[in-house]
């Protein structure tokens, strides 16, 4: 598959292996897994390999000949060296320090990059059964599986601006990002489900100013740009995929509503 013929329904096709990936998860969550530290400090438990394998499995299925970086299997024997052109990013669950917190905001993510843009994607959120994909250009959101709705990013609203941020984020942090980024109200969430707040309306800004990997948030920039949101890197530019020579670690950015 090239980009040239990457299928409109792409971004369904992904958000149906997310949706049976959350059915796994789902019965996991407050079950009392064991947690695992990995190299980096992060935590692994058996939902996020099971899933992993899972979605694997479906896109091989699916997409025999695109190559896929995922976070678990990168994890455990290194990121790749070389990569083609369409790839897949998968982050089977993005937020996993919430599920092991009992939290319910963490996320199955799967992103189609091309040209080092995402060009399709999908989110699902297992607690609430939301899920949030691409087809067409467009963004689409569902609940258990119902009907599909389109959904669209808000103009900025001046006054009544909201930014999603960290759980352990600073006061003092907070205060200094609203001035420099002119939003009114901070509001706390994990995972990837951010970007799709911001693909629905439902807040404005999301400033990131520290690290993230390429797996995290490539299926939810996704989802965002085509509501109409759009992604940059920190003091302006494009936000870009496959780095390679950078291990797919990510810098600093700013992800925003229609307008923001």
């Amino acid at each position: 598959m090239s980009a040239t013929t990457v299928p409109d329904d792409a971004g369904a096709r992904l958000a149906d292996i997310c949706e049976e990936a959350g059915r796994l998860i789902l019965p996991l969550w407050k079950s009392g897994l064991k947690v695992h530290t990995k190299s980096d400090e992060s935590p692994v438990t058996a939902a996020d390999r099971e899933a992993e394998l899972l979605i694997l499995r479906r896109l091989a299925e699916a997409f025999p000949d695109v190559h896929v970086v995922s976070e678990e299997h990168a994890s455990e024997y290194g990121a790749p060296e070389a990569i083609g052109d369409p790839f897949f990013l998968v982050d089977p669950i993005d937020g996993t320090k919430a599920f092991v917190r009992g939290d319910p905001n963490f996320t199955v993510n799967i992103g189609l990059i091309s040209g080092k843009r995402p060009i399709a994607g999908a989110v699902m959120a297992p607690v609430t059964g939301e899920t949030w994909f691409t087809r067409a250009g467009r963004t689409f959101k569902r609940v258990w599986g119902g009907p599909e709705t389109e959904v669209r990013a808000r103009a900025w609203p001046q006054g009544h601006a909201v930014a999603l941020v960290s759980h352990t984020m600073k006061p003092d942090i907070i205060e200094k990002y609203a001035a420099e980024y002119g939003f009114d109200h901070p509001q706390a969430m994990d995972s990837s489900i951010k970007f799709c707040r911001l693909a629905e309306g439902a807040a404005d800004i999301y400033p990131r100013h520290g690290p993230t990997m390429e797996w995290d948030i490539a299926a939810g920039q996704a989802v965002l740009e085509a509501a109409g949101g759009r992604m940059e890197a920190h003091g302006g530019g494009a936000f870009v995929y496959g780095k390679v020579a950078d291990g797919f670690r990510n810098g600093w950015f700013i992800a925003r509503g229609a307008a923001g």
